[in-house]
């Protein structure tokens, strides 16, 4: 008992050492000088053991033997590679009671807020703040707009249906009935001599048929006044309405100039080659061209100078101005057409050489087929490089093309496509 009495003590007497004098791991004055530039202390606080007071001598020493800490300091030098000059030195101060504190206080906040992540924000927010930062953000915010504005979109277009009803059932009709004439003016040319005739006449009667029914249906506004450049009969000239009236016109003026195409494919080959077959339908497609660019002059015209009683003299000043500027930018847009008719119209007097007749020698040596049609040469043409084809075979091939079929040596400058028949879409609105 007595010797379990004295271990208890020495241990108490090696509790309370540290108290009496503490020890203090840290750097005296030079030292501190020393390494003030680029040292680490770092500052260690150990809670303070505790035992349970023996009897007797240790129940007196159990009162002092009060939890304090240990302040030790150990100096944490960098080397040389890292970066000096008067850098301050950092300390990190760990305690038991702050510790516990600050896990406390965090126990206590994830238990008031237990979703809540304040170093992440979930994108909606930003979508929601209206102020996107990203691509998918403001994709999202389009999407969702829409997503929004599609019933009212419905409406506005149902309503914009059943005003509009008649026009638009005219725009599509006349935009499919241009689609099919096109094509199958187009085939007929390509057949050449197996060409049904029979096909011609339907389409020549259709496009009669349906400019006819068009006028018929607006004879109040006198709309084919805009074939001869002269201006309809509707009261209220507004925007709309001479955009709608040149648009018709347009339509009208390609189906005329496609019923005179289907009257050359008419025409029997015997009085017509299909050679030259191809040279009238590129004039007529190039004088339609033309007429196309002149008939929106007239209204546009008279829109740009009419003015309101209210506007006065700079109203109209303003008006003269506007349609002065539209003639001009319209004569330069006219001048150019008229060159490419000019040199259409020589090609179709003088014809275009794209090579020389021939001889039966270079017919016999290219074997006496022509690589196009498959078949003995009628009117052979031998090329710039040489190769010999029939005259009606390359010809219909530089519709497209203005390179040779075999070596691709360029023979031509410019490809005339309106030869294969081909009405231009399109739209010429000013």
């Amino acid at each position: 008992m007595k010797l379990r009495l004295q271990n208890d003590r020495s241990n108490t007497r090696r509790a309370l050492k540290p108290r009496e004098s503490p020890t203090v791991m840290q750097p005296n004055s030079s030292e501190q000088g020393a390494h003030s530039g680029n040292g680490l202390s770092l500052t260690l606080q150990p809670e303070l053991l505790t035992r349970t007071p023996a009897p007797g001598g240790g129940a007196a020493a159990a009162p002092a033997a009060s939890p304090e800490s240990v302040e030790i300091r150990v100096p944490m030098t960098g080397g040389s590679g890292e970066s000096g000059g008067g850098a301050s030195s950092r300390r990190c101060r760990i305690n038991s009671h702050g510790h516990s504190h600050s896990q406390s206080h965090g126990h206590h906040r994830a238990q008031h807020h237990p979703n809540s992540e304040p170093d992440l924000e979930s994108p909606d927010s930003d979508v929601d703040s209206g102020e996107p930062t990203t691509s998918l953000s403001e994709l999202r915010c389009l999407f969702r707009w829409i997503q929004k504005s599609l019933p009212f979109l419905i409406i506005l277009c149902a309503k914009l249906v059943i005003q509009h009803a008649l026009g638009l059932a005219v725009g599509v009709g006349l935009f499919t009935t241009f689609l099919y004439v096109n094509k199958n003016i187009q085939t007929q040319v390509f057949l050449q001599d197996r060409q049904s005739k029979l096909q011609s006449v339907w389409l020549l009667l259709f496009l009669t048929s349906s400019t006819l029914l068009l006028y018929y249906t607006f004879h109040t506004e006198t709309l084919y006044h805009c074939l001869i450049f002269l201006g309809p009969s509707i009261e209220q000239l507004g925007f709309w309405e001479v955009l709608w009236a040149i648009s018709i016109t347009n339509f009208v003026i390609k189906f005329l100039y496609m019923g005179i195409k289907c009257l050359i494919l008419l025409l029997p080959s015997s009085l017509v080659t299909y050679r030259a077959q191809g040279r009238w339908l590129m004039l007529t497609e190039e004088v339609g061209q033309v007429h196309q660019a002149m008939a929106p002059v007239p209204l546009w015209f008279r829109y740009l100078v009419t003015y309101q009683e209210a506007d006065g003299t700079p109203g109209l000043t303003l008006g003269v101005l506007l349609a002065l500027l539209y003639l001009i930018l319209k004569l330069l847009g006219l001048y150019g057409q008229w060159t490419s008719l000019l040199k259409t119209v020589r090609i179709f007097l003088k014809g275009e050489h794209t090579g020389s007749a021939a001889s039966r020698s270079q017919c016999s040596e290219a074997g006496d087929v022509c690589p196009i049609c498959q078949g003995e040469y009628r009117e052979a043409r031998a090329l710039l490089c040489q190769h010999i084809f029939c005259d009606e075979c390359i010809a219909l091939w530089f519709n497209r093309e203005k390179s040779c079929p075999l070596c691709r040596t360029v023979i031509t400058e410019k490809v005339y496509k309106w030869r294969d028949g081909a009405t231009s879409p399109h739209l010429q609105i000013y």
